[in-house]
């Protein structure tokens, strides 16, 4: 009789075990099926729904009297090269699994009033986001020439609406200022404007001719609602999709190639204005070494 009690008391507390993992199997079991259930249709296997509750980190204060060095630095992403297409595509206005191309990101803020908008690249001359988009879309007058079966030439003029194609958006212009921090003990870098650029091309005996490339606009980004739309949009750059960087992520860790176009001088004068073809080309490098050797010359060994 003891040995059947104390057999007993040792098997209670396994019985006891076993019965509970049970228990929780079939109550995973039973949240997984209503879990199932709930999945709306779609090719993903959940909601994706943290991007767009994630806030930007706040910017760093900067003293006036903490700044030893500074210099105002404007570059270009062509997004034409291998290395920045994921800034070009997709290509489709609403996008593929939610994400969108960095133009067509920009683009819908402006039309929905999200953001706003600056005339310039000092950001001085603010717009107001319906007359810009009015003026953008106004309607273009185009001159057909029409040939007949005898070979008569007719012309006439037809009225086109202009639509935003970010198929047209081949380059990013970015104004940045690098400074040296003497609390934080190292050189950094602060984004103060993006702008997009379209290419304009005329017909011409059949064919497109380049003939101009304006700037649309330019936007704040230190502003806290430009930070926000490119924290919470996705950038198609890794094979990973579960995990995409932000575009904010992507600037500000400047995974992309540029090119510098201009820096802060005396003269206020792009690198076009005095040097062209691959004299321009060294002249930006240039300019590029001495910043980072700004940065590497801080530190003794």
């Amino acid at each position: 009789m003891k040995l059947h009690r104390a057999y007993y008391r040792m098997a209670t507390p396994k019985i006891i075990m076993i019965l509970g993992l049970l228990l929780l199997c079939y109550r995973g079991a039973d949240v997984a099926a209503q879990t199932i259930d709930e999945i709306p249709v779609g090719d993903n296997i959940y909601e994706k729904t943290l991007r767009k509750q994630i806030l930007p980190p706040p910017l760093q204060h900067v003293r006036e009297s903490d700044v030893i060095w500074s210099s105002m630095i404007w570059r270009t992403i062509d997004m034409r090269e291998k290395f920045n297409q994921f800034f070009y595509f997709p290509t489709e206005k609403e996008g593929v699994d939610g994400r969108k191309n960095i133009a067509y990101t920009i683009w819908d803020a402006i039309v929905s009033g999200e953001i706003p908008i600056y005339e310039d690249d000092e950001l001085k001359i603010p717009l107001d986001n319906d007359a810009f988009l009015q003026q953008y879309t106004k309607i273009d007058t185009v001159i057909l020439e029409i040939e007949d079966d005898d070979e008569n030439y007719e012309y006439q003029t037809v009225l086109v609406p202009r639509e935003f194609l970010s198929d047209e958006i081949f380059q990013i212009r970015l104004k940045e200022v690098w400074f040296i921090d003497k609390q934080a003990d190292r050189q950094l870098i602060r984004y103060i404007g993006m702008a997009l650029t379209q290419d304009i091309y005329k017909e011409y005996n059949g064919e497109l001719e380049f003939t101009n490339r304006i700037t649309l606009c330019w936007i704040p980004m230190q502003s806290f609602a430009v930070r926000t739309l490119l924290e919470r949009h996705e950038a198609y750059y890794e094979d990973n999709i579960a995990h995409l960087p932000s575009w904010r992520q992507i600037l500000e860790s400047r995974r992309y190639d540029s090119f510098i176009n201009r820096e802060s001088n005396r003269m206020n004068r792009s690198i076009s204005d005095y040097l062209t073809g691959i004299d321009a080309i060294l002249e930006s490098e240039r300019i590029e070494t001495k910043l980072l050797d700004i940065s590497s010359d801080m530190w003794e060994y």
